[in-house]
């Protein structure tokens, strides 16, 4: 899709500075309102807190991880939103990486996001993205300067597993959806790995997440992951550090993703997380 973006920078210049002021606010009032119905549905009526008996069944590797995350009596997460900001590469692997900026909501319990982005591509030309998962049902969307269509990808099977597959390799941000009261099934692989299983509206998505020996996430690797670009699927990694303390959570500010192809690696998102809000929170 991103190969669109040069084709539609020419049509945008020529729409004229109010069309594409007209149609930004249009996106932003549609973006608003995917979030608001985001947060409308999420179950925030709880107040179940972290025990480490919670930890008790868990795979050796997983049990260490998350004592050392999360402290006793830490309240279950709900709704989190970060501010991230980083670059993305919009193709192989000569493309310049481009400036990032994003905002991002999540919701535990049913297991949704939306990322809504600003990439930018040439001084005053950007691409609005939004990319969520909401009622069970994946969609991206992006806009060359809130105006000319370069994607809409409307819900499938591979999408909407992709898009459940991204919520779990994110909950690293807000670990206590990790623990198999929020539906989580960990299976042991060795004392450094173990594979995390989360089904949501007949949707299922599985990663495997490899730990530091200091009992952190290293990476997440998904055997499989449907790409829009060669309708095929891939394997796919996704690298965490820098863990910080944040709301009582050990939880990593900087992360990379890509695609692992058969002529190479292919990075094309890392970014840091400046902000995060976690509610409740204590």
């Amino acid at each position: 899709m991103w190969r669109k973006i040069a084709a539609g920078t020419v049509g945008v210049v020529a729409a004229g500075v109010g069309v594409v002021l007209v149609n930004r606010r249009h996106l932003e009032r549609a973006t608003a309102n995917l979030v608001a119905d985001l947060l409308a549905n999420a179950d925030v009526e709880t107040d179940r807190v972290f025990r480490r008996d919670d930890l008790e069944d868990l795979p050796a590797p997983v049990r260490r991880y998350l004592d050392g995350a999360l402290e006793e009596g830490q309240p279950c997460v709900r709704t989190v939103r970060t501010e991230q900001r980083g670059a993305f590469r919009p193709g192989d692997a000569t493309t310049p990486w481009k400036p990032l900026e994003a905002t991002q909501h999540f919701t535990v319990s049913p297991p949704g996001f939306v990322w809504d982005a600003e990439i930018a591509f040439a001084p005053l030309v950007s691409a609005r993205v939004v990319d969520a998962y909401e009622g069970g049902e994946g969609y991206l969307r992006a806009k060359l300067l809130s105006t000319v269509t370069v994607a809409d990808v409307e819900p499938s099977p591979e999408m909407n597993a992709g898009e459940l597959l991204r919520y779990l390799a994110e909950a690293v941000w807000f670990p206590t959806a990790l623990l198999p009261g929020e539906g989580v099934e960990w299976e042991p692989i060795d004392d450094r790995s173990a594979r995390a299983t989360l089904t949501n509206e007949g949707t299922t998505a599985s990663l495997v997440f490899h730990f530091t020996d200091d009992d952190e996430v290293d990476r997440v690797v998904a055997d499989r992951r449907y790409r829009q670009e060669d309708d095929a699927y891939a394997p796919w990694t996704g690298y965490f550090a820098d863990y910080r303390v944040r709301n009582g959570m050990l939880v990593p500010t900087e992360a990379e993703v890509e695609w692992n192809l058969p002529d190479g690696d292919l990075p094309y998102w890392r970014a840091r997380i400046v902000e995060i809000d976690h509610r409740p929170r204590r």
